[in-house]
């Protein structure tokens, strides 16, 4: 019998302009790719969490997920990043909670774009 735990993959991008375009097109980019490189059915994933710096209001990073990917029954939630001073800008984190077997050691974690200054162990 395989155990099934909830795991947390952590992901991020940065995008080019505060448009609905870049924002849906970013994040799309990045779900698709921590999907692949963690080989997760879309059943598996239980949640995502999405954050955005303030200066990304042009839509919604979840929209990526539910019309773009047609993820309909995944919980979605977006939420806005703390304005910290020397914070990177233009920024979309992405938290994907999944139910797999894996250790969370195995779990790959992807940073995109600017965003791959935010983790350069990774």
């Amino acid at each position: 019998m395989t155990i099934m735990a909830l795991r947390g993959i952590r992901g991020a991008t940065t995008v080019a302009a505060n448009t609905k375009e870049e924002i849906i097109s970013a994040t799309r980019e990045l779900l698709e790719r921590m999907v692949r490189e963690n080989a997760l059915a879309v059943g598996e994933i239980a949640a995502i969490f999405f954050s955005a710096t303030p200066g990304l209001n042009a839509e919604f990073p979840a929209v990526a997920a539910s019309r773009e990917l047609g993820w309909k029954e995944t919980p979605l939630i977006c939420l806005q990043e703390i304005a910290v001073p020397h914070g990177l800008a233009d920024c979309i984190r992405v938290l994907v909670q999944a139910n797999t077997a894996k250790k969370q050691s195995e779990m790959k974690h992807v940073y995109l774009r600017g965003a791959k200054k935010l983790r350069d162990d990774r």
